[in-house]
C-alpha cells in the first residue's frame, strides 16, 4: 500500500509551505523566574476535612509546588525532548509545532497522535519508542508506525493563536493540512479527550485519506431507547447523562470566560499547576500512578509558552460551533479505559459510528498513554493490523 508520496513544495511563493527544524531551548531567566515566583507563592486558606470537595486540596498542591521549585530539573527534560525529531510549519495562519518520529522499519503505517485539554504531547512520550521500533521492545516489527505528534494550535509550542475561529473544526482540518504537507496519503489517526473530537473532525473531511481512527475517548449523544439495557449500560448510560447535565467546573468555565481565568494562571504558576495536577488526579486510575516529572513537564507546556488563554480558548470557540450532523466515515476502534470521565456504551455507538474493534480494560483512565502504555499501544497494534 502507498502511504507517502514526494513533498510537494510548489506554490511557496504563495504559501509558506515550510517544514522548519525546531528545538526546545528556554532561556534560563524564564527559568529564574518561574523558581522566585514558586518561591513567594501566596497560598490560600482552606477548610478542614472536605478534601477533594471544594477542588484541588492544598497539601497535595503544596507537596507539588515544592517538588516543582527543589527537585524538579527542566533541562533534564528539555534534553530529552530534543532527542525527539521536531519541527514547525504554518497552517492557516498558525505555527504548528509537531513531533515526527520515521520508524526504521519500511512498511510502517503512518500515524498522527492527538492530545487534548488538559494534555499535551508530553502524553505520549511513553508510547513513541514502541509505536515507532516494535522490534527494539520485543515486538513485531510488522506493527510499526511514523509518528506524527502535534501540539494543537494554541497549545504549547503552537501558541499562542493569533486570532478567533481556531475550534475543533478547524483544528481537524489544520492536521489533515499538515499530513498532506508531509506526503502522507494513507495514514491512521488516534486521539483523545478533544483529540476525539479533532480525530473525528478528520476523518469528516478526508475519509479518503484515513485508513482508519482509533479513539480512547468516545463522544456520544446518551439516550434509552434500547431493549434490554442491561445493568452496565444503565449505569453508564446514567454516568454519561450527569456528565452532561452537570458539566464540571472547568467545562463552564473555559467555554464561557477563558480570558478572566488566564490572567491567574498565566501569573501564577500554582495557579497553573493546581489548574491542571487536579484534572490529572481526578481523571486517572489511583492504581496506575503518573510519574510526577511527567506531569510537571507537561504543566510546563503551558507555563513557558503562556499559552493559558490560547488553550483555554478552544472550549470557547467550540462551544460554539453547531455540532455537524455529517457522520464520519471510516472505521474506528474504541478503547475502553475504567477510570475515563465515562464510558461509552457499545449498542449505542455502533448506532452513530462504523465501529470494528472495541476493547475494555481494567486499568487506566482519561490519559491512558500516560497511565497504561502497554495496553494503548498493543491495542493500536491490533486494531491497524487490518488496514496493513
Amino acid at each position: 500500500m502507498e502511504y507517502s508520496k514526494p513533498f510537494d513544495s510548489s506554490n511557496t511563493e504563495l504559501i509558506d509551505l515550510s517544514v522548519r527544524p525546531f528545538r526546545i531551548a528556554i532561556p534560563q531567566s524564564d527559568i529564574d523566574d518561574l523558581q522566585s515566583r514558586l518561591s513567594r507563592t501566596r497560598w490560600p486558606d482552606e477548610l478542614p476535612g472536605v478534601g477533594r470537595n471544594y477542588g484541588a486540596e492544598l497539601g497535595l498542591i503544596k507537596e507539588l509546588a515544592e517538588y516543582w521549585r527543589t527537585a524538579y530539573d527542566w533541562r533534564k527534560q528539555e534534553d530529552r525532548l530534543n532527542e525527539i525529531p521536531q519541527f514547525t510549519t504554518t497552517i492557516d495562519g498558525a505555527n504548528i509545532h509537531f513531533m515526527h518520529v520515521r520508524s526504521p522499519e519500511p512498511g510502517a503505517v503512518p500515524l498522527i497522535l492527538n492530545h487534548g485539554w488538559p494534555g499535551s504531547i508530553i502524553e505520549f512520550l511513553d508510547v513513541i519508542g514502541p509505536l515507532t521500533n516494535p522490534r527494539a521492545y520485543g515486538g513485531n516489527p510488522a506493527d510499526a508506525f511514523h509518528l506524527v505528534i502535534p501540539s494543537m494550535p494554541g497549545y504549547g509550542f503552537s501558541g499562542p493563536t493569533k486570532e478567533t475561529g481556531w475550534n475543533v473544526q478547524r483544528v481537524s482540518q489544520a492536521c489533515v493540512e499538515l499530513m498532506n504537507r508531509l506526503g502522507y496519503v494513507k495514514y491512521g489517526v488516534q486521539g483523545g479527550d478533544f483529540g476525539s473530537v479533532v480525530s473525528l473532525g478528520m476523518g469528516q473531511l478526508a475519509p479518503e485519506h484515513i485508513l482508519g481512527i482509533h479513539l480512547n475517548f468516545l463522544p456520544m449523544a446518551p439516550t434509552r431507547d434500547l431493549s434490554d439495557l442491561s445493568e452496565e449500560e444503565e449505569s453508564r448510560i446514567a454516568k454519561l447523562e450527569g456528565y452532561l447535565a452537570n458539566p464540571a467546573g472547568h467545562k463552564v468555565v473555559l467555554s464561557t470566560r477563558p480570558q478572566t481565568l488566564a490572567y491567574g494562571l498565566t501569573d501564577s504558576p500554582v495557579g497553573q499547576l493546581s489548574w491542571i495536577a487536579e484534572k490529572f488526579s481526578e481523571w486517572s486510575d489511583p492504581a496506575c500512578p503518573i510519574d510526577v516529572d511527567h506531569l510537571l513537564t507537561n504543566v510546563m507546556f503551558y507555563w513557558i509558552t503562556g499559552t493559558a488563554a490560547s488553550s483555554s480558548r478552544l472550549h470557547y470557540e467550540s462551544a460554539s460551533v453547531k455540532k455537524q450532523k455529517k457522520p464520519c466515515p471510516v472505521p474506528l476502534g474504541i478503547a475502553v479505559f475504567p477510570y475515563d470521565l465515562f464510558q461509552p456504551v457499545r449498542r449505542l455507538a455502533e448506532r452513530q459510528y462504523t465501529i470494528v474493534h472495541w476493547s475494555e480494560f481494567e486499568r487506566g483512565g482519561h490519559f491512558a498513554a500516560m497511565e497504561a502504555p502497554d495496553l494503548l499501544t498493543e491495542d493500536l497494534q491490533v486494531f491497524f493490523r487490518r488496514f496493513r
